[in-house]
Protein backbone atom coordinates (compact mmCIF):
# COMPACT_ATOMS: atom_id res chain seq x y z
CA UNK A 1 0.00 0.00 0.00
CA UNK A 2 1.43 3.55 -0.83
CA UNK A 3 2.09 5.72 1.55
CA UNK A 4 0.62 8.47 0.28
CA UNK A 5 -3.57 8.65 -0.01
CA UNK A 6 -5.64 10.79 -1.07
CA UNK A 7 -7.83 12.76 1.23
CA UNK A 8 -10.62 10.85 2.77
CA UNK A 9 -13.09 13.90 2.42
CA UNK A 10 -13.38 16.67 0.37
CA UNK A 11 -11.90 20.11 1.95
CA UNK A 12 -12.47 23.74 0.12
CA UNK A 13 -9.34 24.51 2.80
CA UNK A 14 -7.41 21.09 3.26
CA UNK A 15 -4.73 21.14 5.80
CA UNK A 16 -1.55 22.02 3.80
CA UNK A 17 -3.91 24.76 1.60
CA UNK A 18 -4.76 26.43 5.19
CA UNK A 19 -1.66 26.40 6.90
CA UNK A 20 0.53 27.24 3.83
CA UNK A 21 -2.03 30.65 3.34
CA UNK A 22 -1.76 31.48 7.40
CA UNK A 23 1.93 30.89 7.69
CA UNK A 24 2.58 33.41 4.73
CA UNK A 25 0.03 36.01 5.42
CA UNK A 26 1.38 35.71 9.68
CA UNK A 27 5.04 36.26 8.02
CA UNK A 28 3.85 38.87 5.34
CA UNK A 29 2.15 40.73 8.01
CA UNK A 30 5.38 40.70 10.50
CA UNK A 31 8.02 41.67 8.07
CA UNK A 32 6.33 44.17 5.28
CA UNK A 33 4.26 47.61 5.25
CA UNK A 34 0.67 46.09 3.60
CA UNK A 35 0.62 49.57 1.68
CA UNK A 36 3.75 50.35 0.87
CA UNK A 37 5.98 46.83 0.76
CA UNK A 38 8.90 48.24 2.92
CA UNK A 39 10.43 45.62 5.15
CA UNK A 40 10.10 46.57 8.57
CA UNK A 41 12.43 46.45 11.05
CA UNK A 42 12.25 42.67 11.46
CA UNK A 43 11.37 42.14 7.74
CA UNK A 44 15.09 43.88 7.07
CA UNK A 45 16.84 41.42 9.35
CA UNK A 46 14.61 38.33 7.92
CA UNK A 47 15.37 39.11 4.23
CA UNK A 48 19.03 39.25 5.37
CA UNK A 49 18.70 35.68 6.70
CA UNK A 50 16.04 34.06 4.98
CA UNK A 51 15.46 35.69 1.29
CA UNK A 52 16.93 33.30 -1.63
CA UNK A 53 20.45 35.67 -1.73
CA UNK A 54 22.56 34.74 -4.63
CA UNK A 55 25.99 32.74 -4.15
CA UNK A 56 28.06 35.63 -5.15
CA UNK A 57 26.59 38.12 -2.31
CA UNK A 58 28.30 35.93 0.08
CA UNK A 59 25.29 35.79 2.42
CA UNK A 60 23.71 32.59 0.94
CA UNK A 61 22.64 29.92 3.25
CA UNK A 62 21.27 26.27 2.28
CA UNK A 63 17.98 26.89 4.51
CA UNK A 64 17.14 29.98 2.14
CA UNK A 65 16.09 27.55 -0.55
CA UNK A 66 12.71 27.16 1.52
CA UNK A 67 12.62 30.25 3.73
CA UNK A 68 12.52 32.18 0.34
CA UNK A 69 9.26 31.12 -0.51
CA UNK A 70 7.48 32.51 2.85
CA UNK A 71 8.35 35.99 2.15
CA UNK A 72 6.76 38.22 -0.30
CA UNK A 73 7.38 42.00 -1.94
CA UNK A 74 4.22 43.77 -1.63
CA UNK A 75 0.58 43.06 -1.20
CA UNK A 76 -0.39 42.25 -4.43
CA UNK A 77 2.20 39.42 -4.55
CA UNK A 78 1.16 38.07 -2.02
CA UNK A 79 -2.21 38.04 -3.21
CA UNK A 80 -1.73 36.89 -6.54
CA UNK A 81 0.74 33.80 -5.47
CA UNK A 82 -1.72 32.73 -2.69
CA UNK A 83 -5.09 32.52 -4.35
CA UNK A 84 -3.47 30.62 -7.34
CA UNK A 85 -2.61 28.33 -4.76
CA UNK A 86 -6.29 28.03 -3.12
CA UNK A 87 -7.60 27.64 -6.61
CA UNK A 88 -5.64 25.24 -7.85
CA UNK A 89 -3.79 23.32 -4.67
CA UNK A 90 -6.54 22.65 -3.48
CA UNK A 91 -7.82 20.38 -5.86
CA UNK A 92 -4.43 18.81 -6.37
CA UNK A 93 -4.55 17.99 -2.25
CA UNK A 94 -7.66 16.57 -1.90
CA UNK A 95 -6.81 14.12 -5.04
CA UNK A 96 -3.28 13.31 -3.62
CA UNK A 97 -3.92 13.63 0.10
CA UNK A 98 -1.85 16.19 1.82
CA UNK A 99 1.69 14.42 3.05
CA UNK A 100 2.15 14.22 -1.08
CA UNK A 101 1.32 17.75 -1.45
CA UNK A 102 3.27 19.23 0.94
CA UNK A 103 6.38 16.84 -0.01
CA UNK A 104 5.52 18.01 -3.48
CA UNK A 105 5.10 21.84 -3.09
CA UNK A 106 8.41 22.32 -0.70
CA UNK A 107 10.41 20.04 -3.72
CA UNK A 108 8.80 22.14 -6.61
CA UNK A 109 9.86 25.54 -5.39
CA UNK A 110 13.40 23.99 -4.11
CA UNK A 111 13.75 23.22 -7.66
CA UNK A 112 12.18 26.25 -8.39
CA UNK A 113 14.91 28.16 -6.32
CA UNK A 114 18.40 25.97 -7.76
CA UNK A 115 16.94 26.36 -11.37
CA UNK A 116 17.10 30.64 -11.28
CA UNK A 117 20.31 30.29 -9.25
CA UNK A 118 21.90 28.47 -12.00
CA UNK A 119 20.00 30.41 -14.45
CA UNK A 120 18.90 33.87 -13.65
CA UNK A 121 21.67 34.88 -10.64
CA UNK A 122 21.23 38.40 -11.60
CA UNK A 123 19.05 38.60 -9.10
CA UNK A 124 20.63 40.28 -5.38
CA UNK A 125 17.99 38.35 -3.51
CA UNK A 126 14.65 36.80 -4.00
CA UNK A 127 11.51 35.79 -2.44
CA UNK A 128 8.05 34.77 -3.14
CA UNK A 129 5.81 31.54 -3.31
CA UNK A 130 5.82 31.55 -7.55
CA UNK A 131 7.87 28.66 -7.93
CA UNK A 132 6.15 26.21 -6.15
CA UNK A 133 2.67 27.97 -7.28
CA UNK A 134 4.06 27.24 -11.01
CA UNK A 135 4.89 23.57 -9.74
CA UNK A 136 0.99 23.27 -8.45
CA UNK A 137 0.06 25.17 -11.46
CA UNK A 138 1.91 22.01 -13.66
CA UNK A 139 -0.26 19.25 -11.42
CA UNK A 140 -3.33 20.92 -12.13
CA UNK A 141 -2.89 20.58 -15.54
CA UNK A 142 -1.60 17.38 -15.92
CA UNK A 143 -4.33 16.08 -13.54
CA UNK A 144 -7.33 17.95 -15.30
CA UNK A 145 -5.69 18.71 -18.81
CA UNK A 146 -9.82 19.35 -20.16
CA UNK A 147 -10.72 21.46 -17.23
CA UNK A 148 -11.63 25.48 -18.50
CA UNK A 149 -9.99 28.44 -16.75
CA UNK A 150 -11.28 31.42 -17.38
CA UNK A 151 -8.69 34.03 -18.61
CA UNK A 152 -9.55 37.23 -16.70
CA UNK A 153 -7.99 39.89 -19.14
CA UNK A 154 -9.66 38.99 -21.40
CA UNK A 155 -12.40 36.94 -20.05
CA UNK A 156 -11.82 33.55 -22.45
CA UNK A 157 -12.16 30.02 -21.02
CA UNK A 158 -9.26 28.05 -22.05
CA UNK A 159 -8.23 24.50 -20.99
CA UNK A 160 -6.07 23.70 -18.35
CA UNK A 161 -3.50 21.82 -20.27
CA UNK A 162 -3.76 24.97 -22.98
CA UNK A 163 -2.98 27.60 -20.10
CA UNK A 164 0.41 25.97 -18.70
CA UNK A 165 1.64 25.61 -22.17
CA UNK A 166 0.70 29.07 -23.29
CA UNK A 167 2.13 30.35 -19.45
CA UNK A 168 5.45 28.26 -19.70
CA UNK A 169 5.99 29.52 -23.66
CA UNK A 170 5.49 32.80 -21.81
CA UNK A 171 7.87 32.50 -19.02
CA UNK A 172 10.88 30.83 -21.48
CA UNK A 173 10.05 33.33 -23.57
CA UNK A 174 10.63 36.73 -21.09
CA UNK A 175 13.38 34.79 -19.27
CA UNK A 176 15.35 34.97 -22.16
CA UNK A 177 14.32 38.42 -23.38
CA UNK A 178 13.77 40.51 -20.40
CA UNK A 179 16.11 39.58 -17.71
CA UNK A 180 16.23 43.11 -16.04
CA UNK A 181 11.91 42.65 -15.45
CA UNK A 182 12.56 41.58 -11.71
CA UNK A 183 10.59 38.78 -12.14
CA UNK A 184 12.17 35.41 -11.87
CA UNK A 185 11.00 34.11 -14.79
CA UNK A 186 13.42 31.16 -14.56
CA UNK A 187 12.13 30.00 -10.99
CA UNK A 188 8.45 30.00 -12.72
CA UNK A 189 10.14 27.33 -15.04
CA UNK A 190 11.70 25.84 -12.67
CA UNK A 191 8.84 25.43 -10.57
CA UNK A 192 6.86 23.29 -13.82
CA UNK A 193 10.06 21.10 -14.82
CA UNK A 194 10.67 19.88 -11.67
CA UNK A 195 6.81 19.62 -11.02
CA UNK A 196 6.81 17.59 -14.21
CA UNK A 197 9.48 15.40 -13.40
CA UNK A 198 7.99 14.62 -9.76
CA UNK A 199 4.84 13.56 -11.48
CA UNK A 200 6.52 11.58 -14.07
CA UNK A 201 8.77 9.70 -11.29
CA UNK A 202 6.20 9.17 -8.63
CA UNK A 203 4.06 7.78 -11.88
CA UNK A 204 1.33 9.32 -10.75
CA UNK A 205 -1.87 9.34 -13.30
CA UNK A 206 -4.63 11.43 -13.56
CA UNK A 207 -8.17 10.37 -12.28
CA UNK A 208 -10.83 9.02 -13.98
CA UNK A 209 -13.51 11.12 -13.40
CA UNK A 210 -11.34 14.11 -14.54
Amino acid sequence: MSQFQPNTQFSVFPPAIKNLLIANFIIFLLTKSMFTGAWTGLGEIVAQNFALWSIGTGLFYPWQLVTYMFLHADLSHILFNLIALWIFGQAIENLWGTKRFIIYYLLTGIGAAIIHMVMGGYFTYTIGASGAVFGILLAFGMMFPDRYIVLLIPPIPIKAKYFVGMYGAFELLSGLTRADSGVAHFAHLGGLVVGYILIKVWKIKRPEYY
